[in-house]
């Protein structure tokens, strides 16, 4: 366990080890902090990953520096960031704090320079989010938030919008996602169980419907009637 403690100079396999714990810990810190921290950064996200990657760097390149500090000083603000996260669902002024409000950019097709200025994103920036929601113009946009995390939510003026069998009264069918039941050669027997089928029943459905064996199918899913579809191997 010495490669936890400063050194004048580390083996070879001391600085492994450090890499290796550092890592791992790191995983288990990504876990703990949850799906919110490895989507879009907030303030908070931010500060967080800012710090931990200062912290964590030196004692990987440093052999003066201990691992063992750099750990402790990371788990304490984890569980510093925990309490922040917990805060802000529970009070709203910290919450104002750390997530300010969404930021007005469109409104009535009308470009808010003030809301540009504002989030400090320029007129550059809003075009392209434009055209990547394959949208080539601002009126046609009723409101567009700059939101928290750093995304622009659009809301198309009903005038644009596609026509949708609601609005012409016609009766659809209920949507069902199908079930992913091979997977690169492989059957995925929890997702084959949940449907109420067996592997034998699917060896011999894809061998009478498409005569392959399951090794041979990259994808194979199947609906509520229970019908497959294959995805062969492309080369």
């Amino acid at each position: 366990m010495d490669f936890f403690q400063s050194q004048e100079s580390l083996t070879e396999i001391q600085w492994i080890l450090r890499a290796i714990v550092s890592f791992f810990f790191l995983l288990l810190v990504a876990k703990l902090m949850g799906q919110r921290s490895l989507s879009q950064l907030r303030l908070l996200d931010f500060v967080m990953a800012l710090i931990i990657g200062n912290i964590i760097a030196h004692p990987l390149s440093d052999p003066e520096l201990d691992l063992k500090g750099s750990l402790t000083t990371i788990t304490v603000l984890v569980f510093l960031y925990l309490i922040g996260v917990f805060a802000s669902l529970k009070w709203s002024m910290f919450r104002n704090f750390v997530e300010s409000s969404p930021i007005p950019l469109i409104k009535d097709g009308q470009i808010m320079y003030k809301g540009l200025s504002k989030a400090r994103i320029s007129l550059d920036v809003l075009l392209s989010e434009l055209r990547k929601e394959k949208i080539e113009a601002p009126e046609k946009i009723s409101l567009a938030l700059w939101e928290p995390d750093g995304t622009i939510s659009f809301f198309i003026n009903p005038q644009h919008q596609a026509v949708t069998p609601s609005d012409l009264q016609l009766v659809t069918k209920a949507f069902h996602y199908p079930s992913t039941i091979i997977k690169e050669g492989k059957m995925d027997l929890n997702e084959l169980k949940r449907t109420g089928k067996d592997e034998l029943w699917l060896t011999n459905e894809i061998k009478n419907t498409y005569n392959l064996g399951v090794k041979e199918i990259l994808l194979a899913t199947m609906d509520h009637n229970y019908h497959i579809k294959i995805f062969l191997y492309v080369k």
